[in-house]
């Protein structure tokens, strides 16, 4: 018995709606009609039941009218007076778009016949037209760019073997153009299409091979924060290899490296702890943010001027600064910090520098005595002196060589005469308690020094008693204790 033909299956009485719905594709061939077939098409194809029962032919058909759309839109950008008439082939490549990124949501097998038609291929040759045909000025192309662009990500989504063809199309030239395109959703887009791609050796493509990429996802970024497909590009793989991360800071606009060092903030801060991988690289991240901090921290004396308030060299020191307290704060990186050469001494030299700054002259490093239960936000050091000290903390935590170099520098009475209450600097006390428990516990000198500091007047009582501490003789020795009871954790 001879098997059915393709003909009967598709129009018999079992045919399904998208077989029909391309019975009537076929048969039209006004472009008006098509229009509508396809968005016929397209809305079947948003169900699951549909889209799993829909055959090669559907796909085949797409691809025939994507094609002669997609060569109108080739002869109009050759022949400027024919851009008149190509607001309807834009539509039809856009509805093919649509058809196509809604047949392949969670149907690998659509994803495969698709691939097999080199459909990808098409797309992202129609695709690099548009971005390089400026000369279509219609609000129709740029709705075709963007399908286009949708398309290829459901395309890749979650299938290897699509993800290897797109690579191989579209890398470097697509994602160059489209991750600088003066469109949002574009880059977007573009963001979604490359994270959806990326795994450790495509990585390696972005370092190795292009790295301007790495550096457009950051400055796309910077420029739409709530990129949530940029974000996860950089938190998830490009935070992973610290010697791309040390390329891209030295190529970056002192914004864009704040930003970039706001999300290293991010992804310490983040739910989810860091992995073996992530701490590996961050061990080499936290080297790095030293060193520039150790070459920088000297700028920060610029915001005392009303001239500079905004400098951005010394607004990038204050973001390294903030970096650092949080990386000192892990337990995995704090060790490689303890021992940066020249990290604790620049710490308490920017401390003492901006402490005299504030004290000279009227200006943002002045401490701000009232308290309004809030700082100013427009203060370009806010929170700033807060920060030394806690890292001063940090540093100095079971350390005892980082302990004997604070009293070396003469660290703790700069330490206790920076902490007045300041509206400028949350938390301000709190720290200091913290720093001063650092630098005494174990360590009997720092203890006598506070304690002498004390009897002679030199430490503010009321202070001492603040931070829990309180200065006691016994046996004709000073000591300093703890007024406060213990407590866990």
């Amino acid at each position: 018995m001879a098997a059915p033909s393709e003909e009967s299956d598709r129009v018999g009485p079992s045919s399904g709606p998208v077989e029909t719905a391309l019975v009537a594709l076929e048969a039209d061939s006004d472009p008006g009609k098509q229009l509508e077939r396809l968005q016929e098409l397209m809305g079947l194809l948003r169900e699951q039941r549909h889209r799993e029962t829909a055959s090669k032919q559907v796909f085949q058909d797409i691809q025939q009218i994507l094609t002669k759309s997609s060569h109108e839109v080739e002869l109009a950008c050759q022949e400027a007076g024919r851009l008149v008439c190509l607001d309807r082939h834009l539509q039809l490549i856009a509805e093919c778009f649509r058809c196509l990124r809604n047949a392949c949501v969670q149907c690998p097998g659509n994803q495969g016949t698709i691939r097999d038609l080199d459909l990808i291929g098409t797309s992202v040759k129609l695709v690099d037209l548009f971005r390089k045909r400026n000369v279509i000025k219609q609000e129709s192309q740029l709705t075709a760019f963007r399908c286009g662009l949708q398309f290829l990500g459901n395309a890749v989504a979650g299938n290897e073997a699509s993800q290897r063809i797109l690579w191989k199309d579209a890398f470097p030239d697509l994602f160059l153009a489209c991750l600088s395109y003066p469109d949002e959703k574009i880059v977007t887009y573009s963001c979604m299409i490359l994270f959806t791609c990326l795994n450790s050796e495509r990585l390696k493509d972005l370092q190795s091979r292009n790295m301007t990429i790495a550096l457009r996802v950051v400055q796309a970024y910077e420029k739409q924060a709530d990129a949530e497909w940029a974000f996860l590009i950089i938190s998830d793989y490009l935070l992973k290899i610290p010697e791309l991360v040390n390329s891209l800071y030295a190529k970056l606009s002192h914004q864009e490296r704040v930003t970039l060092l706001e999300l290293m903030i991010a992804k310490l801060l983040g739910d989810e702890p860091l992995t073996s991988e992530d701490t590996a690289a961050f061990l080499s991240h936290a080297g790095f943010v030293a060193s520039k901090f150790k070459e920088n921290y000297k700028s920060v004396l610029k915001l005392a001027s009303v001239r500079h308030r905004e400098d951005e060299e010394a607004l990038t020191a204050i973001r390294l600064l903030h970096a650092l307290c949080e990386m000192s704060a892990n337990c995995d990186l704090l060790p490689s910090l303890q021992a940066f050469p020249g990290l604790l001494e620049t710490a308490l030299e920017t401390l003492q520098m901006t402490h005299l700054a504030g004290r000279q002259t009227l200006n943002v490093f002045t401490t701000s005595p009232c308290v309004r239960g809030h700082w100013d936000i427009s203060n370009p050091v806010a929170g700033f002196k807060s920060h030394l000290i806690r890292l001063i903390g940090n540093l100095c935590y079971k350390d005892r060589n980082n302990q004997d170099k604070v009293y070396q520098l003469d660290g703790i009475p700069l330490i206790l005469d920076s902490c007045s209450i300041d509206d400028n600097n949350p938390f301000l006390n709190q720290w200091a308690v913290y720093a001063i428990r650092n630098l005494t516990e174990q360590n009997k000198r720092n203890q006598e020094l506070i304690a002498k500091m004390e009897n002679r007047g030199l430490a503010d009582t009321a202070l001492l008693k603040k931070m829990g501490l309180e200065v006691k003789q016994q046996d004709r020795k000073l000591t300093l204790r703890s007024t406060r009871k213990a407590s866990g954790g």
